[in-house]
C-alpha cells in the first residue's frame, strides 16, 4: 500500500466518513444529523483510490463520488482493497464504493450483484400452490419452501445493499439487483410444475436477474407502468410474464394495482403473483409494515418469425438511456427518460404510438465545439467546416461518456435543455453560435519511434564500460525496449480515439466512410498493459526500460454510424439497439516505453516499483508473444 493510502486510512475524519454513510441509511438519524454529514461530505476533495468497470471508486464518499455502489471485492486493487467497507456480514465478498454519478453511462447504469453464494447448499425445494386466475393472463400462488430456503430469501433484506434508483422520483422504495442462477432454477422447476397448460406452452426458464425492492409505509408508490420485456433474438427467448415474489405480506388500498383486470389489497408473505407483461400495473407501500419483493419473469422460446425488427423502437430506447445519464445534469430529464422507457415497453405489445408533446433536446458545448443531441440523434454545424470524423469521434464520446482525462465527457460540457416540437431550428440554433475544433487528427506512430542501431563494441553493463555505456544502443536493452513497444502498439494502433492527458485526437485511419455511413474500426477485446516505471540501479538491461508517457485509448465496437447532410448540417444517427446490434465501448490508459539512460539516487528507490518489475517484464513478454 502506497504512503498516501495509508495516510488516507489513518485519515478519522474520512473513516467516520465511510462508517457513517451506513449508519445514516439506516434512516433513523435526525435532521440535522443528516444535513451536517452532508456538509461534511461535499466540503471533502480527495483522489479516487482505484478504477473498475472504467469508473473511478473512492472508499468513501465525497463532493464528486456521491453513489454508492457493491462490487467483488477481488475486482479492487489489492494494495487498496483493505480501505473500502463490507456492509453485509452475510455477503462479506463485497465490497462498497463510492462513484461519480457524472461519470454513468448506459454500460454501467445497473449495479447486478451475484448472490449465488447465499444459496449455495440451501435446499431450495420450492413448490407453488393453492394457484388462483385472479384474471385472463393473471394468477397468484403461495410458495410452499423448506424453513433454510425461507431464512435465505429473507436474509436478502437484510444485506444492506439497497440504494435509490436512478429513476427513484417514479419508482419510490429502494431497490438492488442480484444474479442467482440456483434460485432461478429452483423457481423454474416450481413453475413448470404449478403454471397452468397454456403457459407451460413454450416455457424455458425464469430469468436469473431479479431485482429486490424494498418500501416502507410513507414511501411513494411505484408509478404506472409497463415492465419492458426481456429480449435476446439470439436464443430466441422473450419475456411474456412478470413474476413478483413477496418476501413480507401486507395491506394496502391497493398493493398492487391491475386495474382494470385486477387488484390485491391483501397480500401474505410468500404469495408468488404472476401477470401478463401486457398489462400496466402500479405498486403501494404496505399502510401496516415494510413491503419487500422480489421481480424477474418467465422467458419463453419462441418461434423465429414473431423476432421482428422495429428501427423506431430501438431509436426510443437509445433516447431513453441517453437522458437517464443526462438526467444527472439536467433533473427536468429524468421524467422524459421515463416515459420512453414506458412507451417502448408499451410498443412490444401494442406497437410504437408516437408522442403528441414536445421532446427534450440537449445542446452542448464541448471546449467550443457546439452540437445537439438527444441520444439517437446528433446535429453539427456544417458552417464550422467540421470532418465527419470529428463530428463522429465527439457524438462516441458524449454517447458513451467516456473519460477525457480525469473527468468524464458530460461533466465536461455546457449543457442546455431545449423543448421542440420538431427538428427545424437545430440548424439556425448552431449556426448562431460558431465552434471551433476540439479533436485533431494524430499519427500514432510518432509514439513509436525507432531505436537507434546497436553498438559495435560489446558493453555488458555500465560497470565494465562506464566511459562508453549507452543504454540507448545496447543491444538486450534495445531487444526489451522493442517487446515493449509491439506490447503498447497491439492496444494503442487500433484504437480510433486516443487522450493524450486532457487532448483528444483520432486516427483517421480507423474512421471508414462508405455511402451514408460512418464504419468505427476497433479492435474488439483488450487487455491492460503496464510497464514498471522504475528507474535503473546499473546492470541488467531491464532496468533501462521506463515510460515515456501514458496515452488513454477508447475502443468501440459499434454498428455504421448513419449521416445525413444538408446545406447547414450533418445529421449522425447511432442506431446502436437494433435487434441485430450489440454494441462495447472500452477505455484504458496504456504506457508508452522508453528507454532510459541515467543513474538513479539510492534515495530515489521505490521497492514496490522494483518488487513487481519482474512480473511487469514477464506480462510484457507475455503481450508480444501473443501480438
Amino acid at each position: 500500500m502506497s504512503d498516501q493510502l495509508r495516510d488516507q486510512l489513518r485519515d478519522e475524519s474520512r473513516v467516520e466518513l465511510r462508517d457513517q454513510f451506513f449508519t445514516l441509511s439506516a434512516g433513523q438519524a435526525p435532521a440535522d444529523e443528516v444535513a451536517h454529514y452532508r456538509a461534511q461530505v461535499d466540503s471533502t476533495e480527495t483522489e479516487f483510490a482505484a478504477t473498475i468497470d472504467g469508473l473511478a471508486i473512492s472508499w468513501h464518499p465525497t463532493a464528486r463520488h456521491k453513489s454508492v455502489r457493491f462490487v467483488e471485492a477481488e475486482l479492487i486493487d489489492a494494495d487498496v482493497r483493505e480501505l473500502f467497507a463490507r456492509p453485509s456480514e452475510d455477503a462479506p465478498y463485497l465490497a462498497a464504493v463510492f462513484v461519480d454519478p457524472r461519470e454513468l453511462s448506459f454500460r454501467t447504469y445497473e449495479n447486478i450483484l451475484p448472490l449465488d453464494r447465499l444459496f449455495t447448499g440451501v435446499p431450495l425445494d420450492l413448490e407453488l400452490t393453492e394457484r388462483a386466475e385472479l384474471a385472463a393472463g393473471v394468477h397468484s400462488f403461495a410458495l410452499r419452501l423448506p424453513a433454510d430456503a425461507r431464512a435465505s430469501l429473507e436474509r436478502l433484506d437484510t444485506l444492506n445493499l439497497y440504494v435509490p434508483p436512478l429513476n427513484a422520483v417514479s419508482r419510490g422504495g429502494e431497490r438492488y439487483i442480484f444474479h442467482s442462477a440456483l434460485l432461478a432454477d429452483a423457481l423454474t422447476g416450481a413453475m413448470a410444475q404449478a403454471l397452468p397448460e397454456p403457459l407451460r406452452d413454450g416455457f424455458s426458464h425464469v430469468n436469473p436477474v431479479f431485482r429486490c425492492n424494498r418500501f416502507e409505509p410513507d414511501d411513494t408508490n411505484f408509478h404506472r407502468h409497463r415492465d419492458t420485456p426481456y429480449y435476446d433474438a439470439g436464443r430466441r427467448h422473450i419475456s411474456r410474464y412478470t413474476v413478483l415474489l413477496y418476501l413480507t405480506g401486507g395491506s394496502a388500498e391497493p398493493a398492487l394495482d391491475l386495474t382494470p383486470v385486477a387488484s390485491l389489497t391483501e397480500i401474505d408473505a410468500f404469495t408468488c403473483v404472476v401477470f401478463d407483461q401486457r398489462y400496466e400495473h402500479e405498486g403501494a407501500p404496505y399502510a401496516d409494515g415494510r413491503k419487500v419483493f422480489l421481480r424477474t419473469e418467465l422467458v419463453f422460446a419462441a418461434p423465429k418469425t414473431e423476432f421482428t425488427q422495429d428501427p423506431e423502437i430501438g431509436e426510443l430506447f437509445s433516447k431513453a438511456c441517453y437522458l437517464t445519464g443526462e438526467s444527472v445534469f439536467a433533473p427536468e430529464l429524468a421524467r422524459h427518460a421515463d416515459a420512453y422507457y414506458n412507451q417502448v415497453a408499451a410498443a412490444h405489445w401494442n406497437g410504437l404510438v408516437p408522442r403528441t408533446d414536445s421532446e427534450p433536446y440537449v445542446h452542448k458545448d464541448f471546449r467550443g465545439v457546439r452540437f445537439v443531441a438527444n441520444g439517437y440523434d446528433f446535429w453539427f454545424s456544417k458552417s464550422d467546416k467540421p470532418s465527419l470524423t470529428e463530428c463522429a469521434t465527439i457524438a462516441l464520446l458524449d454517447y458513451f461518456n467516456c473519460k477525457i482525462g480525469d473527468s468524464a465527457f458530460r461533466a465536461l460540457c455546457d449543457t442546455e435543455v431545449i423543448e421542440a416540437d420538431n427538428t427545424d431550428w437545430i440548424p439556425a440554433h448552431l449556426r448562431d453560435r460558431p465552434s471551433d475544433s476540439a479533436v485533431a487528427p494524430i499519427d500514432k506512430s510518432l509514439f513509436f519511434p525507432d531505436p537507434e542501431d546497436p553498438h559495435d563494441d560489446d558493453m555488458c553493463c555500465p560497470f565494465h564500460r562506464s566511459e562508453s555505456f549507452d543504454a540507448t544502443r545496447h543491444d538486450e536493452i534495445i531487444g526489451l525496449y522493442e517487446d515493449a513497444q509491439t506490447a503498447s502498439k497491439a492496444h494503442i494502433m487500433p484504437a480510433p480515439v486516443v487522450m493524450l492527458g486532457e487532448d483528444v485526437l483520432l486516427d483517421p485511419d480507423k474512421f471508414v466512410i462508405r455511402g451514408n455511413s460512418i464504419h468505427v474500426l476497433g479492435k474488439k477485446s483488450l487487455t491492460p498493459v503496464n510497464f514498471a516505471a522504475c528507474w535503473n540501479w546499473g546492470g541488467f538491461p531491464d532496468m533501462y526500460i521506463d515510460v515515456e508517457s501514458t496515452v488513454g485509448v477508447a475502443d468501440f465496437v459499434v454498428p455504421p454510424i448513419l449521416f445525413t447532410e444538408s446545406d447547414d448540417c450533418y445529421h449522425l444517427q447511432f442506431d446502436f439497439f437494433r435487434n441485430s446490434w450489440m454494441v462495447e465501448h472500452e477505455q484504458m490508459n496504456i504506457p508508452v516505453p522508453k528507454i532510459y539512460d541515467g543513474v538513479r539516487d539510492d534515495d530515489d528507490d521505490d521497492e514496490d516499483e522494483d518488487a513487481n518489475f519482474q512480473d511487469e517484464m514477464e506480462y510484457v513478454l507475455a503481450e508480444r508473444d501473443r501480438a
